[in-house]
């Protein structure tokens, strides 16, 4: 049963019938999993050897969201529980770059619209048995009202060469890169520092007429981090970015938390492991 939450005030958008593609051949990708403003099914890529790629696609209705792993100033993030699979040792989301949207609360969101591709790395703990991936879903599509959906689906992983191998291998292009402060990208965080107690600004080189977005993550999801703002007036040459240390879980202390912070410029997006000092 779908249940219908609202998050602020307004009127509740008609529902309208959601719009798929074609289907794949069946052993390529299950059936969508439909609700009124969403669908959701998973993707298999070419199995060989022990590490396989997957994918979990989602479609959204027109004006409808879902979140990113860390939702912003408000929203809440996908739940994805993989423990009924057969012959599964891991499996490891890997998270396409988000986009940002206003919350209709003064605050900021992020997270993804109109259809996302999540690639998964599986690792099977046999590479010569079949592997089955079952993965029982809950998320939160919203417009003016957010719905929370409770969706199951599985998978097994048959083919050679897959139909949709195009699909994940386009949704592996949308995953920030690993990178390191001060490498020499176009797009990159030259500094992290400290501006007293309760402030964090990071300095960007960027490109002049790119719009650049900043997102931060703490050691844990508990670890509520406000989105960072974009300076109006920085160094030279660089965009500055600023962030409160706000949103920490009781008793946590920053000083030398690791960050998680994910630079999105345009088709590039990169994300950085940082030490706060």
């Amino acid at each position: 049963m779908t249940v219908m939450v609202p998050i602020r005030a307004g009127l509740a958008a008609a529902a309208l019938v959601l719009s798929v593609g074609p289907q794949a051949r069946a052993q390529d990708s299950s059936p969508w999993q439909k609700d009124g403003h969403s669908a959701v099914r998973l993707l298999a890529g070419s199995r060989s050897g022990a590490v396989l790629l997957g994918g979990i696609a989602f479609q959204l209705q027109p004006g409808w969201h879902t979140y990113w792993r860390n939702p912003g100033d408000s929203g809440v993030p996908p739940r994805i529980d993989f423990a009924k699979s057969e012959n599964i040792e891991a499996v490891t989301i890997l998270w396409p770059a988000p986009v940002k949207f206003a919350d209709g609360a003064g605050g900021t969101s992020l997270g993804y619209l109109k259809q996302v591709v999540l690639p998964l790395r599986i690792v099977a703990k046999n590479a010569d048995k079949p592997v089955t991936l079952r993965a029982d879903i809950n998320y939160a599509v919203c417009e003016k009202l957010c719905i929370p959906v409770e969706a199951s689906v599985e998978l097994a992983f048959t083919s050679v060469a897959s139909t949709e191998d195009s699909a994940l291998s386009a949704a592996l292009d949308t995953v920030p890169k690993p990178a390191t402060i001060g490498d020499p990208n176009p797009l990159t965080i030259r500094d992290v520092k400290r501006e007293g107690n309760n402030s964090v600004l990071v300095d960007v080189a960027a490109p002049d007429s790119a719009e650049v977005n900043l997102f931060v993550e703490g050691p844990t999801p508990e670890w509520a981090l406000p989105v960072p703002k974009l300076l109006a007036h920085g160094p030279p040459g660089v965009k500055r970015f600023a962030f409160d240390l706000d949103g920490l879980p009781p008793g946590a202390n920053p000083d030398g938390a690791a960050l998680k912070l994910t630079l999105v410029g345009g088709e590039r997006a990169y994300e950085f492991n940082v030490n706060l000092n």
